[in-house]
């Protein structure tokens, strides 16, 4: 199975500093831009705001 470009893999890095990160999946026709994500971060104890790294 090949692995479509549409809906490539990202590393979602929390902007707490801590060093937490998340992996999803995102449609590039529909968020070209980079994905920031309201997630939790189990080293802060909260949720905060995670941005695609790339």
């Amino acid at each position: 199975m090949a692995r479509s470009t549409q809906r490539p893999v990202v590393k979602l890095k929390s902007t707490a500093g801590t060093g937490v990160t998340y992996v999803t999946r995102k449609n590039r026709l529909n968020d070209p831009d980079r994905l920031v994500l309201r997630k939790y971060d189990p080293v802060a104890g909260e949720h905060v705001l995670f941005r695609e790294e790339r």
